[in-house]
């Protein structure tokens, strides 16, 4: 396919360097491109920035938590804040899930099953410079002989901590309610009885894969905004969909694309970073993330110019299909409908309620936009492409 527009990311560098590069957030570029069309924007933008704030469950911290002695130790178990990590890695290797529940949560006590502190606390503690505690126990060996260790650390006592995420920034998602007569707790949160609310999660217009449906740019290797700091996109994530059903404009009908992400947490900022609890769920976390989008065409621009409007939510039923494995659609919604605060299902007016914060994803988006107008973040070529279709 042939553009009359085609620049590369060195030239946007090298703009960026200069001080000339514009640079749009995605809001702004939707209304560009209605403004003056696909080609002149990709002529006179060079980037568009993304962003997106919003639970994300499948998110972690890498940490080595060292060895300070007096003997040396290989962790078979590790716990931060009473909150368990997994450590059959390596030595003091461990991975700590932001979904895991501390093991004396006081909730817990009170109502077996619910919990209020879990990794995504302990990480966002971590962030805020708060210490915590770290338990670890071994079986003991000759070259690690030691089988206890208990200290209180922070951040900059851990060698190295790294948010390893495998899977986030989803490529649309459901928009759940619930049919039953009962209401019911899930990872969208609480659903009333009756189809009485419908949560929804995503930042719309300006979600980084809505505005790179077919990942022409982003890919292993893109260097991001990620929980304040620089992060880097590894792949495609967990349960990544790379053929789903689309719209004319590329746009996923269902759920779709995901992302890998990581970065060095001891650059991040605990605003983008925030543990959360969900009444009867359990414990996940909240990141925020931006990605920088390079106008490398007029197809490219066209992509960024995605609207409200352009996406299609897919509602499901979470009391009835969704916890049997029977995923069916009941309807679409339209995002801008879904952010207007109640929108009709089944020829019943219900309230939409959002748990993805369109204020954190612009500022997400914006504080981005702001480091590559200061020529503090250059772009980066994708090494290896991210299944699209």
């Amino acid at each position: 396919m042939s553009f009359s527009v085609n620049k590369t990311i060195a030239q946007i560098n090298e703009r960026i360097r200069k001080g000339k590069a514009v640079v749009l957030n995605a809001e702004e570029m939707t209304e560009a491109v209605k403004r003056m069309g696909k080609e002149k924007a990709a002529r006179e933008v060079d980037v568009v920035t993304t962003g997106t704030f919003s639970p994300m469950c499948s998110s972690g911290m890498l940490f080595n938590t060292g060895q300070p002695g007096p003997q040396t130790i290989k962790t078979a178990k590790v716990w931060l804040n009473n909150v368990p990590a997994y450590a059959g890695i390596a030595a003091v290797d461990a991975y700590l899930g932001a979904t895991e529940p501390s093991e004396d949560d006081p909730l817990n006590k009170v109502y077996p099953g619910q919990f209020k502190y879990g990794g995504g606390h302990v990480i966002e503690d971590l962030l805020a410079g708060r210490s915590i505690n770290l338990k670890a126990q071994a079986y003991g060996t000759d070259c690690y002989p030691s089988k206890l260790q208990e200290r209180v650390v922070s951040l900059a006592d851990l060698p190295y901590a790294q948010l390893l995420n495998p899977r986030n920034c989803y490529q649309n998602y459901n928009a759940a309610i619930n049919t039953t007569k009962r209401i019911i707790y899930t990872y969208m949160g609480p659903l009333k009885p009756n189809m009485q609310n419908v949560n929804y999660a995503t930042a719309g217009k300006l979600s980084p894969l809505l505005n790179d449906p077919l990942f022409r740019t982003i890919g292993l290797g893109t260097k991001i905004f990620l929980g304040g700091g620089v992060g880097w996109v590894l792949g495609a994530g967990t349960q990544h969909v790379a053929k789903p059903q689309r719209t004319e404009r590329g746009l996923p009908l269902s759920a779709a694309g995901t992302l890998m992400l990581k970065g060095d947490m001891k650059g991040m900022n605990s605003r983008y970073i925030r543990g959360l609890s969900f009444l009867g769920y359990g414990c996940t976390i909240a990141v925020g993330v931006a990605i920088p989008i390079p106008i490398l065409n007029e197809e490219i621009a066209w992509f960024t110019g995605v609207d409200d409007s352009d996406i299609l939510m897919p509602v499901k039923d979470y009391g009835r299909d969704y916890p049997n494995c029977d995923f069916k659609t009941i309807q679409h919604l339209n995002f801008a409908d879904l952010k207007s605060g109640e929108v009709e299902i089944m020829g019943n007016k219900v309230p939409s309620v959002p748990l993805t914060s369109y204020a954190m994803s612009l500022e997400c988006a914006n504080t981005l936009k702001s480091w590559i107008e200061k020529g503090d973040f250059l772009l980066t070529e994708a090494q290896e492409a991210i299944p699209a279709g």
